[in-house]
Protein backbone atom coordinates (compact mmCIF):
# COMPACT_ATOMS: atom_id res chain seq x y z
CA UNK A 1 0.00 0.00 0.00
CA UNK A 2 2.83 2.42 0.85
CA UNK A 3 4.45 1.77 -2.52
CA UNK A 4 1.17 2.40 -4.34
CA UNK A 5 0.52 5.65 -2.43
CA UNK A 6 4.04 6.91 -3.14
CA UNK A 7 3.68 5.98 -6.83
CA UNK A 8 0.32 7.80 -7.08
CA UNK A 9 1.74 10.84 -5.29
CA UNK A 10 4.66 10.92 -7.70
CA UNK A 11 2.37 11.09 -10.72
CA UNK A 12 -0.14 13.44 -9.09
CA UNK A 13 2.29 15.98 -7.66
CA UNK A 14 5.23 15.75 -10.06
CA UNK A 15 3.31 15.67 -13.34
CA UNK A 16 -0.24 16.95 -12.83
CA UNK A 17 -0.99 19.20 -9.87
CA UNK A 18 1.91 21.59 -10.33
CA UNK A 19 0.58 22.57 -13.74
CA UNK A 20 -3.07 22.51 -12.64
CA UNK A 21 -2.47 24.84 -9.68
CA UNK A 22 -0.19 27.27 -11.47
CA UNK A 23 -2.31 27.45 -14.63
CA UNK A 24 -5.50 27.64 -12.55
CA UNK A 25 -4.10 30.54 -10.52
CA UNK A 26 -2.99 32.31 -13.70
CA UNK A 27 -6.41 31.75 -15.27
CA UNK A 28 -8.36 33.27 -12.38
CA UNK A 29 -5.81 36.08 -12.04
CA UNK A 30 -6.48 36.89 -15.70
CA UNK A 31 -10.28 36.55 -15.59
CA UNK A 32 -10.56 38.56 -12.35
CA UNK A 33 -7.95 41.10 -13.49
CA UNK A 34 -5.38 40.45 -10.74
CA UNK A 35 -8.00 40.84 -8.02
CA UNK A 36 -5.60 39.69 -5.31
CA UNK A 37 -3.34 42.70 -5.98
CA UNK A 38 -5.86 45.36 -7.07
CA UNK A 39 -8.13 44.81 -4.08
CA UNK A 40 -5.48 43.81 -1.55
CA UNK A 41 -6.44 46.48 1.02
CA UNK A 42 -10.15 45.74 0.59
CA UNK A 43 -9.62 42.37 2.31
CA UNK A 44 -8.63 44.19 5.49
CA UNK A 45 -11.42 46.79 5.24
CA UNK A 46 -14.05 44.02 5.22
CA UNK A 47 -12.77 42.78 8.57
CA UNK A 48 -14.20 45.90 10.24
CA UNK A 49 -17.73 44.55 9.82
CA UNK A 50 -16.84 40.87 10.09
CA UNK A 51 -18.07 40.22 13.65
CA UNK A 52 -21.78 40.34 12.92
CA UNK A 53 -23.87 37.22 12.22
CA UNK A 54 -27.40 35.89 12.47
CA UNK A 55 -29.00 32.72 13.80
CA UNK A 56 -28.42 30.89 10.51
CA UNK A 57 -24.67 31.34 10.33
CA UNK A 58 -21.43 32.27 12.02
CA UNK A 59 -19.72 35.64 11.48
CA UNK A 60 -17.21 36.26 8.69
CA UNK A 61 -14.49 36.63 11.35
CA UNK A 62 -15.39 33.26 12.87
CA UNK A 63 -15.40 31.70 9.39
CA UNK A 64 -11.92 33.15 8.76
CA UNK A 65 -10.64 31.89 12.11
CA UNK A 66 -12.13 28.44 11.42
CA UNK A 67 -10.39 28.26 8.05
CA UNK A 68 -7.16 29.56 9.60
CA UNK A 69 -7.52 26.96 12.36
CA UNK A 70 -7.44 24.29 9.65
CA UNK A 71 -4.69 26.03 7.68
CA UNK A 72 -2.36 27.11 10.46
CA UNK A 73 -0.87 23.95 11.90
CA UNK A 74 1.76 21.42 10.93
CA UNK A 75 2.11 22.97 7.48
CA UNK A 76 3.35 26.25 8.96
CA UNK A 77 5.80 24.84 11.51
CA UNK A 78 6.66 21.28 10.42
CA UNK A 79 5.74 21.57 6.73
CA UNK A 80 8.05 24.53 6.12
CA UNK A 81 10.91 22.60 7.71
CA UNK A 82 10.16 19.59 5.50
CA UNK A 83 10.07 21.81 2.40
CA UNK A 84 13.50 23.26 3.24
CA UNK A 85 14.94 19.81 4.06
CA UNK A 86 13.77 18.25 0.79
CA UNK A 87 13.77 21.21 -1.58
CA UNK A 88 16.34 23.58 -0.13
CA UNK A 89 15.76 27.26 0.73
CA UNK A 90 14.35 27.83 -2.77
CA UNK A 91 11.24 25.87 -1.86
CA UNK A 92 10.13 28.91 0.17
CA UNK A 93 10.06 31.05 -2.98
CA UNK A 94 7.73 28.58 -4.66
CA UNK A 95 5.56 28.54 -1.55
CA UNK A 96 5.19 32.30 -2.01
CA UNK A 97 4.35 31.93 -5.69
CA UNK A 98 1.66 29.31 -5.12
CA UNK A 99 0.22 31.46 -2.31
CA UNK A 100 -0.05 34.60 -4.46
CA UNK A 101 -1.72 32.62 -7.22
CA UNK A 102 -3.69 30.66 -4.64
CA UNK A 103 -5.20 33.80 -3.16
CA UNK A 104 -7.43 34.32 -6.19
CA UNK A 105 -8.19 30.59 -6.40
CA UNK A 106 -9.20 30.69 -2.73
CA UNK A 107 -11.35 33.71 -3.46
CA UNK A 108 -13.15 31.86 -6.25
CA UNK A 109 -13.90 28.68 -4.32
CA UNK A 110 -15.08 30.53 -1.20
CA UNK A 111 -17.36 32.76 -3.28
CA UNK A 112 -18.97 29.64 -4.73
CA UNK A 113 -19.22 27.98 -1.32
CA UNK A 114 -21.16 30.99 -0.04
CA UNK A 115 -23.27 31.37 -3.19
CA UNK A 116 -24.54 27.76 -3.36
CA UNK A 117 -25.00 27.24 0.40
CA UNK A 118 -28.10 25.55 1.87
CA UNK A 119 -29.78 25.24 5.27
CA UNK A 120 -29.49 22.03 7.27
CA UNK A 121 -32.12 20.42 9.51
CA UNK A 122 -31.30 22.95 12.25
CA UNK A 123 -31.71 25.92 9.92
CA UNK A 124 -27.95 26.60 9.86
CA UNK A 125 -25.94 27.25 6.70
CA UNK A 126 -23.95 24.42 5.11
CA UNK A 127 -22.08 24.23 1.83
CA UNK A 128 -18.86 23.46 0.01
CA UNK A 129 -17.64 21.94 -3.26
CA UNK A 130 -20.10 19.01 -3.20
CA UNK A 131 -22.94 21.53 -3.10
CA UNK A 132 -21.70 23.84 -5.86
CA UNK A 133 -20.81 20.84 -8.02
CA UNK A 134 -24.31 19.42 -7.73
CA UNK A 135 -26.26 22.70 -7.79
CA UNK A 136 -24.04 24.65 -10.16
CA UNK A 137 -22.99 21.95 -12.64
CA UNK A 138 -25.66 19.32 -12.01
CA UNK A 139 -22.96 16.64 -11.72
CA UNK A 140 -23.95 14.66 -8.59
CA UNK A 141 -21.49 11.83 -9.30
CA UNK A 142 -18.56 14.27 -9.23
CA UNK A 143 -19.97 15.73 -6.01
CA UNK A 144 -20.05 12.27 -4.45
CA UNK A 145 -16.47 11.58 -5.58
CA UNK A 146 -15.26 14.83 -4.02
CA UNK A 147 -17.16 14.14 -0.80
CA UNK A 148 -15.52 10.72 -0.50
CA UNK A 149 -12.07 12.31 -0.92
CA UNK A 150 -13.04 14.95 1.65
CA UNK A 151 -14.12 12.34 4.19
CA UNK A 152 -10.87 10.43 3.70
CA UNK A 153 -8.79 13.59 3.93
CA UNK A 154 -10.41 15.91 6.47
CA UNK A 155 -12.50 13.26 8.16
CA UNK A 156 -9.67 10.83 8.79
CA UNK A 157 -6.15 11.45 7.45
CA UNK A 158 -5.44 15.14 8.12
CA UNK A 159 -6.33 14.89 11.79
CA UNK A 160 -3.83 12.02 11.96
CA UNK A 161 -1.10 14.28 10.54
CA UNK A 162 -1.81 16.98 13.10
CA UNK A 163 -1.92 14.47 15.96
CA UNK A 164 1.30 12.84 14.73
CA UNK A 165 3.15 16.16 14.82
CA UNK A 166 1.77 17.01 18.27
CA UNK A 167 2.84 13.66 19.67
CA UNK A 168 6.31 13.93 18.09
CA UNK A 169 6.84 17.45 19.49
CA UNK A 170 5.75 16.41 23.00
CA UNK A 171 7.87 13.27 22.89
CA UNK A 172 10.90 15.24 21.68
CA UNK A 173 10.54 17.98 24.32
CA UNK A 174 9.12 16.09 27.30
CA UNK A 175 9.48 12.36 26.50
CA UNK A 176 5.69 11.95 26.73
CA UNK A 177 4.51 8.65 25.28
CA UNK A 178 2.59 9.06 21.97
CA UNK A 179 -0.15 6.84 23.39
CA UNK A 180 -0.65 9.19 26.34
CA UNK A 181 -0.69 12.18 23.96
CA UNK A 182 -3.28 10.45 21.79
CA UNK A 183 -5.63 9.78 24.69
CA UNK A 184 -5.40 13.36 25.97
CA UNK A 185 -5.97 14.85 22.48
CA UNK A 186 -9.09 12.73 21.96
CA UNK A 187 -10.53 13.55 25.39
CA UNK A 188 -10.09 17.31 24.90
CA UNK A 189 -11.33 17.32 21.29
CA UNK A 190 -14.45 15.21 21.91
CA UNK A 191 -16.68 17.78 23.68
CA UNK A 192 -15.67 20.50 21.21
CA UNK A 193 -16.41 18.58 18.02
CA UNK A 194 -19.67 17.27 19.45
CA UNK A 195 -20.70 20.91 19.90
CA UNK A 196 -20.72 21.34 16.11
CA UNK A 197 -19.43 24.08 13.84
CA UNK A 198 -20.49 26.94 16.16
CA UNK A 199 -18.43 25.56 19.05
CA UNK A 200 -15.48 24.94 16.74
CA UNK A 201 -15.76 28.52 15.45
CA UNK A 202 -15.89 29.98 18.98
CA UNK A 203 -12.84 28.03 20.16
CA UNK A 204 -10.93 28.87 16.98
CA UNK A 205 -11.73 32.59 17.21
CA UNK A 206 -10.02 32.65 20.63
CA UNK A 207 -7.03 30.32 20.20
CA UNK A 208 -5.96 31.17 16.63
CA UNK A 209 -5.46 34.96 17.05
CA UNK A 210 -3.72 34.64 20.42
CA UNK A 211 -1.32 31.89 19.40
CA UNK A 212 -0.76 33.27 15.90
CA UNK A 213 0.09 36.78 17.07
CA UNK A 214 2.38 35.47 19.82
CA UNK A 215 4.26 33.28 17.34
CA UNK A 216 4.62 36.15 14.85
CA UNK A 217 5.80 38.55 17.56
CA UNK A 218 8.61 36.20 18.59
CA UNK A 219 9.57 35.64 14.93
CA UNK A 220 9.61 39.41 14.36
CA UNK A 221 11.91 39.98 17.35
CA UNK A 222 14.28 37.27 16.07
CA UNK A 223 14.33 38.88 12.61
CA UNK A 224 14.98 42.34 14.08
CA UNK A 225 17.88 40.99 16.15
CA UNK A 226 19.32 39.46 12.98
CA UNK A 227 18.26 42.28 10.64
CA UNK A 228 21.71 42.47 9.02
CA UNK A 229 21.36 38.85 7.86
CA UNK A 230 17.84 39.15 6.38
CA UNK A 231 18.92 40.45 2.92
CA UNK A 232 21.29 37.48 2.64
CA UNK A 233 18.46 35.07 3.49
CA UNK A 234 16.25 36.53 0.76
CA UNK A 235 19.14 36.26 -1.70
CA UNK A 236 19.67 32.64 -0.65
CA UNK A 237 15.98 31.84 -1.21
CA UNK A 238 15.89 33.45 -4.68
CA UNK A 239 19.17 31.92 -5.86
CA UNK A 240 18.19 28.49 -4.58
CA UNK A 241 14.74 28.75 -6.20
CA UNK A 242 16.35 28.95 -9.64
CA UNK A 243 19.24 26.57 -8.98
CA UNK A 244 21.88 29.32 -9.15
CA UNK A 245 24.01 27.88 -6.38
CA UNK A 246 23.33 24.14 -6.32
CA UNK A 247 25.02 21.51 -8.40
CA UNK A 248 22.77 19.05 -10.16
CA UNK A 249 19.80 19.44 -12.45
CA UNK A 250 17.33 18.14 -9.86
CA UNK A 251 17.75 21.12 -7.50
CA UNK A 252 15.20 23.36 -9.20
CA UNK A 253 12.68 20.54 -9.57
CA UNK A 254 12.99 19.59 -5.90
CA UNK A 255 12.50 23.21 -4.83
CA UNK A 256 9.42 23.66 -7.04
CA UNK A 257 7.76 20.35 -6.14
CA UNK A 258 8.32 20.61 -2.39
CA UNK A 259 7.50 24.31 -2.27
CA UNK A 260 4.20 23.86 -4.08
CA UNK A 261 3.30 20.66 -2.23
CA UNK A 262 3.95 22.05 1.23
CA UNK A 263 2.55 25.46 0.27
CA UNK A 264 -0.73 23.92 -0.83
CA UNK A 265 -0.90 21.70 2.25
CA UNK A 266 -0.44 24.79 4.40
CA UNK A 267 -2.78 27.32 2.75
CA UNK A 268 -5.16 24.76 1.14
CA UNK A 269 -6.04 27.20 -1.68
CA UNK A 270 -7.90 25.33 -4.40
CA UNK A 271 -8.28 22.16 -2.37
CA UNK A 272 -11.97 22.82 -1.64
CA UNK A 273 -11.61 22.99 2.14
CA UNK A 274 -12.12 26.69 2.94
CA UNK A 275 -15.50 26.86 1.12
CA UNK A 276 -16.97 24.74 3.92
CA UNK A 277 -16.16 27.45 6.47
CA UNK A 278 -17.14 30.20 4.03
CA UNK A 279 -20.55 28.63 3.42
CA UNK A 280 -21.38 28.63 7.15
CA UNK A 281 -21.04 32.41 7.40
CA UNK A 282 -23.63 35.18 7.28
CA UNK A 283 -21.48 37.85 5.58
CA UNK A 284 -21.74 41.59 6.07
CA UNK A 285 -22.44 43.00 3.48
CA UNK A 286 -24.79 40.18 2.47
CA UNK A 287 -22.98 39.16 -0.73
CA UNK A 288 -21.08 35.95 -1.70
CA UNK A 289 -18.02 37.93 -2.82
CA UNK A 290 -17.45 39.12 0.76
CA UNK A 291 -16.50 35.63 1.89
CA UNK A 292 -14.25 35.34 -1.16
CA UNK A 293 -12.26 38.37 -0.03
CA UNK A 294 -12.20 37.26 3.61
CA UNK A 295 -10.89 33.79 2.78
CA UNK A 296 -8.38 35.27 0.33
CA UNK A 297 -6.92 37.07 3.32
CA UNK A 298 -6.60 33.70 5.05
CA UNK A 299 -4.28 32.40 2.30
CA UNK A 300 -2.09 35.49 2.63
CA UNK A 301 -1.84 35.26 6.42
CA UNK A 302 -1.10 31.55 6.35
CA UNK A 303 1.70 31.38 3.79
CA UNK A 304 3.10 34.85 3.14
CA UNK A 305 3.10 35.76 6.83
CA UNK A 306 3.28 32.70 9.11
CA UNK A 307 5.16 30.26 6.84
CA UNK A 308 7.67 33.01 6.02
CA UNK A 309 8.21 33.63 9.73
CA UNK A 310 9.09 29.96 10.27
CA UNK A 311 11.34 29.91 7.20
CA UNK A 312 13.29 32.95 8.37
CA UNK A 313 13.90 31.45 11.81
CA UNK A 314 15.16 28.19 10.30
CA UNK A 315 17.31 29.73 7.55
CA UNK A 316 18.89 32.23 9.95
CA UNK A 317 20.31 29.18 11.74
CA UNK A 318 21.01 26.84 8.79
CA UNK A 319 21.90 29.26 6.01
CA UNK A 320 22.79 27.21 2.92
CA UNK A 321 23.67 24.16 5.05
CA UNK A 322 21.50 21.09 5.59
CA UNK A 323 20.46 19.30 8.76
CA UNK A 324 19.75 15.73 9.77
CA UNK A 325 16.67 17.05 11.56
CA UNK A 326 13.39 17.54 9.73
CA UNK A 327 9.77 18.34 10.46
CA UNK A 328 8.85 19.87 13.79
CA UNK A 329 12.19 18.89 15.35
CA UNK A 330 14.06 21.19 12.95
CA UNK A 331 11.75 24.08 13.86
CA UNK A 332 12.25 23.34 17.57
CA UNK A 333 16.02 23.26 17.07
CA UNK A 334 16.04 26.58 15.21
CA UNK A 335 13.93 28.33 17.83
CA UNK A 336 16.14 27.00 20.63
CA UNK A 337 19.23 28.28 18.80
CA UNK A 338 17.72 31.77 18.69
CA UNK A 339 16.24 32.18 22.17
CA UNK A 340 17.59 29.33 24.27
CA UNK A 341 16.08 26.10 25.52
CA UNK A 342 12.68 27.69 26.24
CA UNK A 343 12.28 28.16 22.48
CA UNK A 344 11.86 24.43 22.02
CA UNK A 345 9.17 24.44 24.70
CA UNK A 346 7.41 27.36 23.03
CA UNK A 347 7.36 25.56 19.66
CA UNK A 348 5.97 22.48 21.39
CA UNK A 349 3.14 24.54 22.88
CA UNK A 350 2.55 26.40 19.61
CA UNK A 351 2.38 23.27 17.48
CA UNK A 352 0.04 21.64 19.98
CA UNK A 353 -2.38 24.58 19.89
CA UNK A 354 -2.10 25.09 16.12
CA UNK A 355 -2.49 21.38 15.44
CA UNK A 356 -5.35 21.01 17.89
CA UNK A 357 -7.33 23.82 16.27
CA UNK A 358 -6.62 22.20 12.90
CA UNK A 359 -8.04 18.91 14.17
CA UNK A 360 -11.32 20.43 15.31
CA UNK A 361 -11.60 22.54 12.14
CA UNK A 362 -11.01 19.43 10.02
CA UNK A 363 -13.93 17.83 11.84
CA UNK A 364 -16.14 20.83 11.01
CA UNK A 365 -15.22 20.57 7.32
CA UNK A 366 -16.03 16.88 7.08
CA UNK A 367 -19.13 17.17 9.25
CA UNK A 368 -20.40 19.76 6.77
CA UNK A 369 -20.83 16.99 4.22
CA UNK A 370 -22.95 14.74 6.45
CA UNK A 371 -25.92 16.78 5.24
CA UNK A 372 -25.07 15.84 1.66
CA UNK A 373 -25.19 12.10 2.43
CA UNK A 374 -28.36 12.38 4.55
CA UNK A 375 -26.34 11.52 7.66
CA UNK A 376 -27.13 14.80 9.40
CA UNK A 377 -28.72 13.02 12.36
CA UNK A 378 -27.74 11.70 15.78
CA UNK A 379 -26.62 8.27 14.55
CA UNK A 380 -24.64 9.70 11.65
CA UNK A 381 -22.89 12.30 13.79
CA UNK A 382 -21.94 9.85 16.56
CA UNK A 383 -20.67 7.29 14.05
CA UNK A 384 -18.59 9.84 12.19
CA UNK A 385 -17.25 11.32 15.45
CA UNK A 386 -16.12 7.90 16.65
CA UNK A 387 -14.24 7.16 13.42
CA UNK A 388 -12.74 10.67 13.32
CA UNK A 389 -11.38 10.46 16.87
CA UNK A 390 -10.11 6.92 16.26
CA UNK A 391 -8.02 8.12 13.32
CA UNK A 392 -6.81 11.06 15.40
CA UNK A 393 -5.53 8.64 18.03
CA UNK A 394 -3.98 6.38 15.35
CA UNK A 395 -2.02 9.35 14.02
CA UNK A 396 -0.11 9.74 17.30
CA UNK A 397 1.45 6.27 16.97
CA UNK A 398 1.73 5.95 13.16
CA UNK A 399 4.94 6.33 11.14
CA UNK A 400 5.42 9.94 9.97
CA UNK A 401 6.24 9.24 6.28
CA UNK A 402 3.16 7.01 5.85
CA UNK A 403 0.83 9.60 7.38
CA UNK A 404 2.18 12.49 5.28
CA UNK A 405 2.06 10.42 2.07
CA UNK A 406 -1.60 9.52 2.58
CA UNK A 407 -2.38 13.16 3.41
CA UNK A 408 -0.70 14.30 0.20
CA UNK A 409 -2.70 11.81 -1.87
CA UNK A 410 -6.04 12.84 -0.34
CA UNK A 411 -5.30 16.55 -0.72
CA UNK A 412 -4.10 16.06 -4.27
CA UNK A 413 -7.25 14.26 -5.40
CA UNK A 414 -9.51 16.87 -3.77
CA UNK A 415 -7.58 19.68 -5.42
CA UNK A 416 -7.63 18.07 -8.85
CA UNK A 417 -11.43 17.70 -8.75
CA UNK A 418 -12.08 21.11 -7.21
CA UNK A 419 -9.90 23.16 -9.58
CA UNK A 420 -11.55 21.48 -12.57
CA UNK A 421 -14.96 22.43 -11.17
CA UNK A 422 -13.83 26.03 -10.52
CA UNK A 423 -12.76 26.35 -14.14
CA UNK A 424 -16.18 25.11 -15.28
CA UNK A 425 -17.91 27.64 -13.00
CA UNK A 426 -15.74 30.57 -14.08
CA UNK A 427 -18.67 32.46 -15.71
CA UNK A 428 -20.52 32.48 -12.38
CA UNK A 429 -17.44 33.59 -10.43
CA UNK A 430 -16.84 36.48 -12.82
CA UNK A 431 -20.52 37.53 -12.89
CA UNK A 432 -20.88 37.59 -9.09
CA UNK A 433 -17.58 39.47 -8.72
CA UNK A 434 -18.67 42.11 -11.25
CA UNK A 435 -21.98 42.50 -9.44
CA UNK A 436 -20.22 43.15 -6.13
CA UNK A 437 -17.71 45.63 -7.52
CA UNK A 438 -20.42 47.43 -9.50
CA UNK A 439 -22.29 48.06 -6.25
CA UNK A 440 -19.08 49.16 -4.55
CA UNK A 441 -18.41 51.63 -7.35
CA UNK A 442 -21.96 52.99 -7.19
CA UNK A 443 -21.64 53.28 -3.39
CA UNK A 444 -25.04 51.72 -2.80
CA UNK A 445 -26.10 49.28 -0.08
CA UNK A 446 -24.37 46.09 -1.14
CA UNK A 447 -26.39 42.87 -1.29
CA UNK A 448 -26.79 39.94 -3.62
CA UNK A 449 -30.05 39.15 -5.39
CA UNK A 450 -30.74 36.23 -7.68
CA UNK A 451 -32.00 37.94 -10.81
CA UNK A 452 -31.60 38.15 -14.56
CA UNK A 453 -28.75 40.69 -14.38
CA UNK A 454 -26.45 38.21 -12.63
CA UNK A 455 -26.31 35.06 -14.68
CA UNK A 456 -25.76 32.08 -12.40
CA UNK A 457 -25.04 28.55 -13.58
CA UNK A 458 -27.45 25.98 -12.19
CA UNK A 459 -29.86 26.66 -9.35
CA UNK A 460 -29.51 28.31 -5.93
CA UNK A 461 -31.25 27.15 -2.78
CA UNK A 462 -34.51 28.97 -2.10
CA UNK A 463 -34.72 31.48 0.71
CA UNK A 464 -30.99 32.18 0.94
CA UNK A 465 -30.69 35.26 -1.27
CA UNK A 466 -33.14 37.93 -2.41
CA UNK A 467 -35.02 36.89 -5.52
CA UNK A 468 -35.09 40.36 -7.08
CA UNK A 469 -33.54 43.76 -6.63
Amino acid sequence: MSQFINFANGILWNHILIYVLVLGGLWFSFRLKLLQFRHFTHMFKLMKSSNTADKSGISSFQALMTSLAARVGTGNLAGVAIAISLGGPGAIFWMWVIALLGMVTGYSESLLGQLYKVRDSNGEFRGGPAYYIKMGLNKPWIAILFSICLFIGYGFVFSSVQANTMADALNNAYQISPIVSGVVIVLIAMPIVLGGVRTVAKVSSILVPVMGLTYLLIALVICLINIDKIPGIFSLIINSAFGLQEAGSGAIGAAIINGIKRGLYSNEAGSGSAPHAAACASPNPHHPAVQGYVQMLGVFIDTIVICSATAMMILLVLGPETSDLTGIRLTQFAMAEHVGSWGSHFVSIAICLFSFTSIIANYAYAENNLQYFKLDNKTGRWGFTFIFLSFTFWGTVAALPDVWALADLSLGLMTLINVGVLLALTPTIVAVTKDYNRQRKEKTVIYFAENKTVKIQGQLAKGIWRETN
